[in-house]
Formats: C-alpha cells, structure tokens, sequence
C-alpha cells in the first residue's frame, strides 16, 4: 500500500497537485499524516478534538511558532495578510483546496468529473460542500488578486453557515462590506478586488497545498491572528496548547509576585530556583479555581511536578 501511494504522490506531484480535481483516498491521508493518532473524519483528515481548538484561541503566533521550531517544523508560517476584522482570530481544522490558472481542457474534465460524482454547482463552490463546524476553508489561488476573488458574500454566508467559522485565501475575495456583516466571520485574504472568478480551476480538494512560504495538510490545525497565520500539525495542536498555558500561568505567577516584591526581576527571569518552584505549584493549588487555563489541565500539570 505504501508504495502505491508514493508512487501515487510522485506522479501527481509532476502534474503539481494531488489527483485533480478529486480528494485523495483515506489510506492515503492517513499516509500522510502517520503521526497523528487521534480520531479521524471519514475521509481520514485528522480531527482535533474540539477542546483544543476552544483553547488554542488565545494561544498566541509566537507560542506556536516556538513550539514547531522546536519540533523541526520552520515552513508553517505566513504573514501579510489583508482581514474583515482585526483582532478576531480563525481557528480550526483545515479543508483545503488547491486553484490553478485555467486550463480549458482539463477545467472541462474536472467539471464532468465533478457531475458525476454527484457535486451542485460551480467548482469553487465544492470546497464549502464539503465544510462541517470547526473547519477552516483554506485555498491556495496562488496570489491572484484581479478575477481571484474566491469569495463573495453569498458564499461567505454559507461558509459561516456551515463550519461557524472564516477562511484563509491565498487569493482575494469580494464584497467586504457584505462580508463584514456576518456576525462572527473574518476573511484572511492577499487582497480585495470587486471583479469576479474567472479564468480559474479547482484542481485539489482535501490535498497537500502551499500557503506562501508554508505547507498545509488537511487537518492541520489554523491560528490566523493580526500576525500572520501558522498552520499546525494536528499531531502538534495538543502540545502547543499546552505548552502555551504553562508559559501563560508562570507568567501570570511571576507578574505576581512582581508586583508583591517578593522576588527580584533577576530571580524572576531566570532559571527559577527550587524554592520559587514550589512557590509556583502552591500557588497553583491556591487560586486553581480562578486561574485563566482549565482546571483539569492545571490539575495534570501539578500531578507531574515533585514537591
């Protein structure tokens, strides 16, 4: 199985996406994706747990970024991104879609393709078909501004309807100001343009595609902030939540203990001696019920410390 689906993946990688126009198989995402052992979609996509998606919310770009750096993972950031709304992050579980320059022919075949199989509609209109409640819509338009306008607000609304979430483009979009007006939805685009889609195909749903300088996978976990957006391995998404709120909570105690002058800036920034690490768990244990991390995971990270 192994090697027909490398075989498989090198000669679609030739043709520069995976199996146009279609999905790749469940063996084959689970190929790519051989780290992630959690719960899956029936198409295989991994599915984080949305607990982890609730918490990554106020995980901030720089936490992930570290954590993956430390992972060996440097490619998943991209920055310069034009949204609806600053200050509103999307978060959740990728769906993907790969878009190429038109190509009559093959646009053709991946239309009766698309017939066939039973899909409504227009091609760029596939993807959100396939949207549930926590994903995130991410497309590769490789840049294109003028007549790359993925969205407008008709499918913005259904997009919303449908994940209760927003998208990340490598493309642009229409209608900002009807976009605004969903309650809860914001756009991560390279630009807006009021023309309309033309002379591009859907060539990949559900595949590997590149967002600028990053690789995304589907149900790679996104966090798109003012930053920029990371896309992160499912695998990773517990771990970077994690790690995020222990940094978040010795932060919190420092600041504290700052402020009360019991500790110096100098004791505070560096390695903490085992005297403020015991400090640190009993402070924990103290305000346990009024701390901005879940109590359970407060809980588990007490259970792991030895005094």
């Amino acid at each position: 199985m192994k090697t027909n689906v490398i075989i498989l993946l090198m000669g679609s990688a030739m043709m520069g996406t995976c199996l146009i126009g279609q999905t790749i198989s469940k063996d084959e995402m689970k190929f790519l994706t051989p780290s992630w052992e959690g719960e899956r979609f029936d198409d295989g996509r991994p599915k984080v747990a949305d607990d982890i998606l609730q918490r990554m919310k106020i995980v901030t770009i720089e936490e992930a970024w570290g954590v993956l750096r430390n992972e060996g993972y440097h490619n998943q950031f991209e920055g310069e991104w034009e949204t609806i709304h600053k200050g509103v992050p999307v978060v959740g579980r990728a769906l993907t879609a790969q878009y190429m320059p038109n190509r009559p022919d093959v646009s053709e075949a991946i239309q009766k393709k698309g017939q066939m199989d039973g899909r409504i509609g227009s091609s760029n209109s596939w993807p959100i078909d396939m949207l549930s409640k926590g994903d995130v819509y991410v497309a590769d338009g490789f840049g294109k501004i003028v007549d790359g306008t993925l969205i407008g607000d008709n499918l913005g609304n259904s997009i919303f309807a449908k994940s209760g979430n927003g998208v990340v483009f490598n493309a642009s979009s229409r209608d900002l100001e009807g976009l605004a007006e969903i309650d809860g939805f914001n756009a991560f685009v390279k630009g807006w343009h009021p023309s309309y889609l033309q002379e591009v195909m859907l060539a990949g749903l559900n595949v590997p595609i590149r967002m600028g300088a990053a690789t995304v996978l589907p149900g790679d976990v996104v966090l798109a902030k003012d930053e920029g957006v990371i896309f992160i391995p499912s695998h990773l998404a517990e771990k970077v939540v994690v790690t995020s709120e222990v940094v978040r909570l010795r932060d919190l105690f420092g600041i504290t203990r700052l402020k009360e002058g019991k500790y110096t800036p100098g004791q505070i920034d560096s390695k903490w001696s085992d005297t403020i690490e015991k400090d640190f768990s009993e402070w924990l244990r103290a305000h346990i019920d009024e701390l901005p991390v879940p109590k359970e995971q407060i809980q588990k990270l007490l259970e792991k410390r030895t005094w």
